[in-house]
């Protein structure tokens, strides 16, 4: 049993090494920091809970910021599940020429991250975007989008909405691992196209819906590419309403060097990403369908 034990360990070494050396010490020493003045120049000071302290009563662009992540994650997440489930429908169809749209619908999921901020930039200037123009095609006056602090968070929901293609993928793979026999049944019985997805698709693609919400909350509390790009190196945008938590703390540590203060902001964001997975967990046993039941 050692001598097997042993061999497995020797293959997960590498891993290991990885996990310790990239992930688990950072994590650590970010957790050590975050109780010290520590501007990566001088030897750090502890100063207990100050940096904690510092961000819930005296950085009043903590709260703007983490205002600005939750509006974000609130509208993005599940607009963009919803329309990753609606396409992988219209995608899931059997018509001919559907792999060549299914293709288009999945390219800007991999496209390059800071060339589409700046296409997008393009489509929403308010003046010669193509979004202004569609919309004044139907006499809709269109938005300064990325100059109004009104519409700047909207506008990159617009954006994140472009590229569900990656989910689409997910739903659209387990779609097509449905029984045909289940459909048929339905169909014997009298039920409607809104019937059948009600009742037998939307079920059975709960797994990938609960996943989905997941990492779509992980990734949208980590948003930072995009407002740095389309900020101009991290200012925030109009009346710092694209200032959002992590571009906040890209600012505190990397332009203020406050790497305690940037530990503090950052601990305190996976605390939050934590306890929302955990609910997450809980509530998704009450309407996650697997279909080995039992939630097996």
């Amino acid at each position: 049993m050692w001598k097997r034990n042993i061999t497995g360990y020797v293959f997960i070494f590498p891993w290991l090494v990885g996990f310790v050396g990239l992930t688990a010490g950072p994590l650590l020493f970010a957790l050590f920091a975050s109780f010290t003045d520590y501007n990566i120049t001088s030897k750090m000071n502890f100063i207990g809970l100050d940096n904690y302290k510092k961000m819930f009563t005296l950085d009043d662009m903590f709260w703007t910021s983490l205002w600005n992540t939750f509006y974000y994650v609130i509208f993005s997440v599940p607009l963009t599940t919803a329309g990753a489930i609606f396409a992988a429908v219209l995608m899931n169809q059997k018509i001919k020429g559907i792999k060549v749209f299914r293709t288009i619908f999945y390219l800007p999921a991999i496209l390059s991250g800071v060339a589409v901020y700046f296409l997008w930039m393009q489509l929403l200037s308010p003046s010669t975007g193509l979004v202004n123009q569609f919309l004044h095609m139907f006499g809709i006056e269109g938005p300064n989008w990325l100059f109004d602090p009104t519409w700047t968070k909207p506008a990159l929901i617009l954006m994140k909405m472009w590229s569900v293609g990656g989910g689409m993928l997910l739903y659209l793979g387990r779609m097509q691992g449905i029984s045909p026999s289940l459909y048929e049944s339905a169909e014997l019985d009298g039920a409607n196209s809104f019937q059948k997805f009600f009742h037998i698709t939307l079920p059975l693609i709960t797994p990938i819906i609960f996943f989905d919400v997941i990492t779509s909350t992980i990734g949208s509390f980590q948003i930072f590419q995009e407002a740095y790009v389309m900020t101009q190196n991290g200012t925030g945008g109009p009346a710092n309403s694209m200032l959002f938590y992590n571009l906040h703390m890209w600012n505190n540590a990397f332009k203020s060097f406050d790497m305690g203060y940037a530990s503090a902001m950052a601990w305190f964001l996976f605390i939050i990403i934590m306890a929302l997975t955990v609910i997450n967990l809980k509530v998704g046993k009450k309407w996650v369908y697997y279909e080995g039941g039992d939630g097996k």
